[in-house]
């Protein structure tokens, strides 16, 4: 039986500790129900027996405390609320633990911003980790050492599982069943919980916002201009001239800015604002594509491919006011 060990985190959101649980109890009450053995045992536990979160508004009583686990075998960690620094301030008695279990071989699992805690500890150091598009900059700036996918849902190595987008947590739940119990039993939960299973990106939910949050001034200012002109045909002479940079170093300073190349910046600009059009426009995909510097309609398709998931046409389907 695997023993699974949800954390009740100080700041941690609520949903993400109480629906792990349902799941994973559920899984073995359908086993139960086939005449089968349960696969979980599955706890809340934390530093104390029991735990207040989100200033008061809940208390929680746990199964067991820390130090009466010496071994788990899957520690899921839920989210958190923002203010993510004084949250692993607050939850800091963990790490210790977390980090030992590791080493024992436990697998870790982090629902979307849990990943903050995680890296806090230093096991995400060098490691891919999927973080909610909305928190990635703020991520990046707070560990660099731990290397973004943004494309991806769910990463998994060296057993620690990551994900991105707030509720897409519950596909990370499917993994882990489809893991420790069969791909039965994951399609079956998907259908009972209602739960889409197999997504695989969150690219489509992506809103570009840049990363401003940094002390070169020379890259904000391209960044600006970039976001301000991007209906021209900007090139990267063009802005080394404007900063007076020579390209070498100015190519260097913007990816260690903004954890994007000046190309992939001027392409995800231009992109972000297709989408816009194609949410609350009638204009063709063909006009909204001039609109912002491209003529060459593969070229254009290809990008808007690789940056969102869909093709235009599938997006405007998806997320166009006219279609809802």
């Amino acid at each position: 039986m695997k023993h699974v060990s949800i954390l009740v985190l100080k700041e941690a959101i609520i949903s993400s500790i109480d629906a792990p649980r349902q799941i994973f109890t559920k899984v073995n009450e359908f086993l139960v129900a086939k005449g089968k053995l349960p696969i979980f045992q599955v706890e809340l536990v934390s530093n104390t027996n029991e735990t207040s979160i989100n200033n008061g508004i809940y208390t929680i009583q746990c199964d067991r405390t820390l130090n009466e686990i010496s071994k788990t075998d899957l520690i899921i960690i839920p989210m958190l609320c923002n203010g993510f620094p004084a949250a692993i301030e607050k939850n800091s008695e963990f790490i210790p633990w977390i980090i030992n279990q590791y080493k024992n071989n436990t697998e870790i699992a982090c629902l979307c911003s849990g990943s903050f805690f995680l890296a806090a500890t230093g096991l995400l150091d060098h490691k891919d980790c999927a973080v909610h598009w909305a928190a990635a900059n703020e991520f990046h700036t707070m560990f660099p050492r731990t290397s973004i996918i943004n494309e991806k849902l769910i990463t998994h190595e060296s057993g620690i599982y990551t994900c991105g987008g707030n509720y897409s947590y519950l596909n990370l739940i499917l993994y882990l069943i489809e893991k420790h119990a069969d791909r039965e039993m994951a399609v079956f939960v998907s259908k009972m919980f209602e739960i889409e299973i197999d997504r695989k990106s969150q690219a489509p939910f992506t809103i570009f916002m840049g990363q401003k949050d940094h002390e070169d001034e020379p890259v904000k200012k391209a960044q600006e201009y970039i976001e301000n002109n991007y209906n021209d045909k900007i090139t990267i002479d063009q802005l080394t001239g404007m900063l007076a940079l020579s390209r070498r170093n100015f190519e260097r300073r913007f990816k260690k800015a903004t954890s994007n190349t000046i190309v992939e910046y001027m392409q995800r600009v231009k992109i972000e604002a297709v989408k816009k059009g194609l949410e609350t426009s009638r204009k063709t995909i063909n006009d909204l594509m001039y609109d912002v510097g491209y003529s060459d309609i593969k070229a254009f398709r290809t990008i808007f491919k690789k940056i969102t998931g869909l093709s235009p046409v599938e997006y405007r389907s998806k997320y166009a006011i006219d279609a809802a």
